[in-house]
């Protein structure tokens, strides 16, 4: 069964940074993209950042500049590097697989933690 496993979350104060890490136990290139969501407590899921098969990335306007999103093919990792961590950034952030523009996704990972306190 394919799974995507999410590592890296935490607490962290406003200001700092953190690595999220997203393993996929099957090629990374088995999907048309990945990318990062995340939810806020009563908020929708939104977009964060994907990467296609070819590198291309996409970022919300609104975290461009502070979010990275990278990935390690050769280690089916994908991982997204926050910088400049306000309090709006705490939600679950979720790692998907294979994308779709209304916001599917083929397959979720479970999720991991972000808060940044004030």
């Amino acid at each position: 069964q394919v799974q995507l496993v999410e590592s890296g979350g935490g607490l962290v104060q406003a200001g700092g940074s953190l690595r999220l890490t997203c393993a996929a136990s099957t090629s990374i290139f088995s999907f048309n993209a990945m990318g990062w969501y995340r939810q806020a407590p009563g908020k929708e899921r939104e977009l964060v950042a994907a990467i296609g098969v070819g590198s291309n990335t996409n970022s919300v306007d609104s975290m461009k500049g502070r979010f990275t999103i990278s990935r390690d093919s050769a280690k089916n990792m994908v991982y997204l590097q926050m910088r400049s961590l306000k309090p709006e950034d705490t939600a679950v952030y979720y790692c998907a697989a294979g994308l779709y523009s209304n916001g599917r996704a083929d397959l979720w990972g479970q999720g991991t933690q972000v808060t940044v306190s004030s």
